[in-house]
């Protein structure tokens, strides 16, 4: 690799003291030409002495949550690619050389590493049908390039990296980083990479159903944010069909007796009716404001170099001894 092009690797941390020291070792085995950054968030065990111990450049982040750690390291951390493992030692080191010649040869943003479980219990059946149906629904709304839009095991570009917003709290900042790749129609890719199970004696944060509702709640904000037009126009349709299913009813008893018996319901299909107005235009302005937004964020991603462009970085990870 050109010896100008900084790498570095990203992991958060909160009560790893248990596995810690095997991801900082593997990847100062695999890449040691990089820079390891643990950001600790609020750790109560030994997480950040067994780091220091070992070299990793140790950063502490008091705001709770996994996307607040995120919000600081890429805010933070100056390089040219940026390689984000969590430390629970699941994922392969390994996999990395491959994930970021990849990027580089290809001139890609985000590379992402596809889980392939390879001991038992490593992927739980219930994160891995969560995954799949939460992966489907970002698919539906904005595009099918991932299969695995969960996984913690990711390669950037400096140019993604300093373009994303980062406003996730927790865990549901896999979901924003996804979208934000598909909404700027980023180039990227997918990496098997083998997926172990966490090391005896550590323990997951992630809660199924707590955390997976999160993700929901983000993908439906998302949803409004980025594709507002569609959004609003089924909320539109929604009250239309609402509003003449009352409608009908009192229109056929006025067409027989000239009378509106029912004036309350009358009133509630004439709002109804209002609303689903409102919303369709709603839904209309909004989709100019983000047409907007969305060209002032692709301009400021131009606006960074990348350095993933053959011929702007030297050889490849892989070709180093």
């Amino acid at each position: 690799m050109n010896n100008k092009l900084r790498l570095a690797v990203l992991i958060p941390c909160f009560n790893e003291e248990v596995a810690i020291g095997t991801v900082v070792r593997d990847f100062q085995r695999v890449l040691p030409q990089a820079t390891i950054y643990v950001f600790d968030n609020n750790s109560r065990d030994n997480t950040v002495a067994i780091a220091r111990s070992l070299g990793a450049v140790v950063r502490h982040v008091p705001l709770q949550g996994k996307g607040n750690v995120m919000r600081r390291m890429f805010a933070d951390v100056e390089a040219d690619i940026y390689v984000l493992v969590d430390g629970d030692a699941t994922y392969h080191a390994e996999s990395s050389p491959q994930m970021i010649d990849l990027l580089l040869a290809e001139g890609l943003d985000m590379v992402v590493g596809r889980r392939e479980s390879i001991e038992e219990y490593s992927y739980r059946l219930g994160h891995r049908l969560g995954n799949r149906m939460l992966t489907g629904f970002v698919a539906r709304l904005f595009g099918r390039r991932f299969t695995d839009m969960l996984s913690g095991y990711r390669v950037f570009s400096r140019r993604y990296v300093k373009s994303f917003p980062a406003l996730a709290r927790g865990f549901e900042t896999e979901t924003e980083l996804t979208v934000h790749a598909l909404e700027l129609r980023m180039p990227v890719a997918e990496v098997d990479t083998p997926y172990k199970a966490r090391p005896e004696g550590s323990f997951s944060k992630l809660n199924t159903i707590r955390d997976g509702l999160r993700i929901l709640n983000t993908i439906v904000r998302l949803f409004r944010l980025e594709r507002p037009l569609l959004f609003f126009s089924l909320i539109s349709a929604l009250l239309a069909l609402l509003a003449v299913a009352l409608a009908v009813p009192l229109a056929v008893t006025y067409v027989e007796t000239g009378l509106v018996p029912r004036l309350p319901t009358a009133v509630l299909a004439s709002g109804l009716g209002l609303l689903s107005s409102l919303s369709l235009t709603c839904g209309l302005i909004l989709e100019n404001v983000t047409h907007t937004r969305q060209e002032a964020r692709r301009l400021i991603y131009l606006g960074i170099p990348c350095s993933g462009l053959p011929g702007t970085v030297g050889a490849s990870v892989g070709s180093q001894d």
